[in-house]
């Protein structure tokens, strides 16, 4: 059970987030339970202090200052398989390493997250902003959330429709941000399945070693796909790796915009009439067209390698911004100028993906 006891005075933050930034928290508390989840989230009520949940720290940035509360990192365990209707029920605790999940799930034989592999993290965090990949997207998977409301310190759970999930966010990101801590998630995944290929660059890379239709379904395939995934990955420096000093970051910084067809249109104009001749890049969405945030990054004068001070762009991946051993006001000055740059040139605000945890949250 946790206490005002158990509580950690004054803990670094930095050594808890992939990008090492961030000062110390005022109180810091590991939940393995529920109940100790509802021990952390009363003392922070009683002493009047704000809360923060942490997950892997994947998607985190901490400010500079610390945070003048409570930071309470889930770390419930578990993982169970049910065979249900339509296929296997995969029941996780939220504290439970991303990857460890996929790599399980891939063992077994389980298709649906085979392609998000490597991406850093707990299982809890993944619907929060709705992970994806290579094609693939967590709320494909997901049939439950289960949460602890801060508020009321009730236990709820959330359907698949309920979650409110949309192009990497959710409920949960979103109108509820600060509201609840999830404990759990379940999903829905494919015995014996065959393996989403629907990212060019992946069916790719996975045909380069053979025709994947050559493998049985299930693990053979799927490992496949998730052997090359971690390949890809790797190559970018989106995996972490303590000797990669590439992966010193908060994996993606900005997210892939969405515009409108016409917009779109109006982009390439103003593109071409600057006497570009290479074309814009882009995916044709549900959410109108996807350009990619690593092609504006890169073509707003940003190149892979770009430094300032002690942070900068990777020089693996333009979406990656850097750790050299700066901090997280220069993370953000860097940030601020590369939106700035793009929002010139081609007249598109890039979102940041990672949470900068703020005192208010």
């Amino acid at each position: 059970m946790t206490s005002s006891r158990a509580m950690l005075e004054n803990h670094p933050l930095a050594p808890l987030t992939t990008i090492g930034l961030g000062g110390s928290a005022r109180y810091f508390a590991m939940c393995s339970s529920i109940e100790e989840c509802r021990s952390a989230i009363g003392f922070a009520r009683t002493h009047r202090l704000p809360i923060h949940i942490l997950g892997g720290g994947s998607n985190t940035v901490f400010l500079d200052e610390g945070f003048p509360g409570v930071v309470i990192q889930v770390c419930i365990s578990g993982l169970t398989v049910t065979t249900v209707q339509g296929g296997v029920a995969l029941d996780v605790g939220a504290g439970e390493q991303w990857d460890d999940v996929v790599t399980s799930a891939v063992a077994r034989g389980f298709g649906g997250i085979e392609c998000l592999a490597g991406i850093p993290g707990t299982a809890g965090a993944a619907p929060i902003q709705n992970i994806g990949a290579y094609g693939q997207e967590v709320r494909e998977t997901i049939t439950r959330v289960d949460a602890l409301e801060l508020e009321t310190l009730e236990e709820r759970s959330f359907t698949n429709t309920e979650c409110g999930f949309g192009y990497r966010t959710s409920r949960f990101k979103e109108a509820d941000r600060g509201r609840f801590l999830i404990t759990g998630v379940s999903f829905r995944l494919q015995p014996e399945a065959r393996p989403a290929l629907r990212y060019p660059e992946l069916a790719k890379a996975v045909a380069a070693d053979g025709p994947i239709s050559e493998l049985a379904p299930g693990q053979p395939a799927l490992g496949r796909v998730r052997k090359t995934v971690m390949r890809l990955r790797r190559s970018k420096g989106m995996v972490v790796d303590h000797a990669d000093s590439e992966s010193r970051s908060a994996g993606s910084f900005f997210m892939n915009p969405f515009v409108s067809p016409e917009k779109f249109t109006d982009i390439q104009r103003r593109w071409t009439g600057e006497g570009n001749s290479d074309p814009i890049p882009y995916y044709q969405s549900t959410g109108g067209v996807k350009i990619p945030a690593a092609w504006l990054v890169e073509h707003a004068g940003f190149p892979r390698g770009t430094n300032r001070g002690n942070m900068g762009v990777s020089t693996k991946h333009a979406l990656a911004l850097v750790n050299r051993g700066g901090t997280t006001k220069e993370l953000l000055a860097l940030a601020t100028e590369i939106q700035d740059a793009v929002s010139r040139l081609f007249g598109i605000f890039l979102s940041i993906e990672p949470v900068v945890v703020s005192p208010e949250l």
